[in-house]
């Protein structure tokens, strides 16, 4: 399965939730490959940054040709997981075509919302030439008290995409995560780590698979 985080707008944690959605995949003793398709290089930077050898593999491939590059590389392993860039391009046209499901961090703003128009369109057209691609949104960082993060999923409701019931909440643990660690290895047992194996449970519903 070939799982791509994207959304247009910057900031909207795509890197931090590919890492970790990956190294949830790799928890379950699953061979996974992190495609880094960002110029920005956070995923790789992130990998740079650890001290001991990372849980998957992370490799740099940021070209236009992504969707052809991708089935050889991958012949070695189980899932991929791909963080694309913040920006309409051809990378990001070439990540989303590649994919099975595209995943698009919202964060609970009216900006946001509206932001992901740009989204769902790229994902539209490259639905016209592989009608399979699946796509859902992901609320990411939701303050639970705030009107916005109760009424998050009302608002995305016009784009006519399903939005997964695991939601990632804004959490510290996040934000000490990004020197090269996952909540999964820093704190086990936080309700951030629950969270991202919650998320990966919900995307194995999605896809309608029991495992990876």
């Amino acid at each position: 399965m070939i799982i791509a985080f994207a959304s247009l707008k910057g900031g909207a944690g795509k890197s931090t939730l590919s890492i970790h959605l990956a190294h949830a995949i790799a928890l379950a003793k699953k061979r996974v490959l992190l495609v880094d398709a960002d110029p920005q290089s956070s995923a790789s930077s992130w990998a740079a940054a650890r001290d001991s050898v990372a849980p998957f593999p992370v490799i740099g491939l940021a070209r236009n040709t992504i969707h052809r590059d991708l089935p050889e590389l991958l012949e070695a392993y189980d899932h991929c997981v791909i963080d694309t860039p913040p920006r309409v391009s051809a990378m990001a046209r070439s990540a989303i075509l590649a994919a099975d499901l595209v995943l698009i961090p919202v964060q609970p703003s009216s900006y946001d919302v509206w932001a992901a128009s740009e989204t769902v369109e790229l994902i539209k057209e490259a639905q016209q030439f592989k009608p399979a691609i699946k796509a859902a949104f992901v609320v990411n960082r939701r303050i639970g008290n705030s009107a916005i993060g109760k009424e998050i999923d009302s608002a995305l409701a016009d784009y006519a995409l399903p939005v997964l019931k695991t939601a990632i909440a804004q959490r510290v643990v996040f934000s000490e995560s990004s020197a090269g660690y996952t909540v999964m290895e820093l704190s086990p047992s936080s309700a951030a780590a629950t969270e991202i194996k919650n998320l990966a449970k919900a995307v194995l519903k999605l896809m309608g698979v029991s495992k990876w």
